[in-house]
């Protein structure tokens, strides 16, 4: 080793034994000489909004032969319960808000190729049920079918088109409720209607 490299790493001995005895211990901490901080958080209860929703108590309904004359068949049933809750808050609901639940069926399908039955000779009489305090929500008018005399101007169309089942004109006002309908069925068909089973299917939906 050279007389340089030699005094180089005695250098660094020294230094290193120089900063060993320079670094004092850390004391330990004076109890006389510290300070707390409390730290605190209030966490508030997630607040979901309210919401406006249809259900119906069953999703299917039989009819059966009941009134049936020399001249046409009938077929009736009631339309199984339709509730609609509204768990909004006033101010949760847009101003001038309105909601109804309209209803539309598709034509009756035979089960073994029998021609088949339009949604015209199917129409209903809605029934509140349950429409709260205000008589504000009231159910729809009574739509007969094409076999029939109108009972109020133009309401022998059967249930083709969206027919109104429950509605009412201000949402603000009832919101917050529960409201409930159902409806009288009833489906009529020339006497000579072909035999067998039929399907439709009532679409109900809820609009504001």
């Amino acid at each position: 080793m050279s007389t340089y490299r030699k005094w180089l790493v005695a250098a660094g001995a020294v230094l290193a034994a120089t900063t060993a005895l320079q670094s004092p211990a850390l004391a330990d901490p004076d109890p006389d000489n510290s300070a707390d901080v409390q730290v605190t958080v209030d966490i508030e209860e997630i607040k979901q909004p309210g919401v406006l929703a249809l259900s119906i108590a069953d999703g299917s309904v039989a009819l059966s032969e009941d009134g049936s004359t020399l001249q046409a068949r009938q077929f009736a049933g009631t339309l199984p319960t339709v509730t609609v809750t509204d768990t909004r808050t006033r101010e949760e609901v847009p101003g001038g808000a309105a909601w109804a639940v309209l209803g539309s069926a598709t034509e009756f399908a035979g089960n073994a190729g029998q021609a088949p039955i339009s949604a015209g000779h199917l129409g209903w009489k809605p029934r509140l049920l349950d429409g709260g305090g205000t008589g504000l929500v009231t159910e729809g008018e009574e739509v007969v079918t094409v076999l029939d005399e109108p009972t109020q101007p133009g309401n022998n169309v059967g249930l083709v088109d969206q027919e109104l089942l429950v509605s009412t004109f201000d949402s603000g006002t009832v919101a917050g409720g529960s409201f409930s309908v159902n409806a009288n069925l009833f489906l009529r068909t020339p006497a000579d209607v072909a035999a067998g089973s039929y399907t439709s299917t009532l679409t109900l939906s809820l609009f504001e």
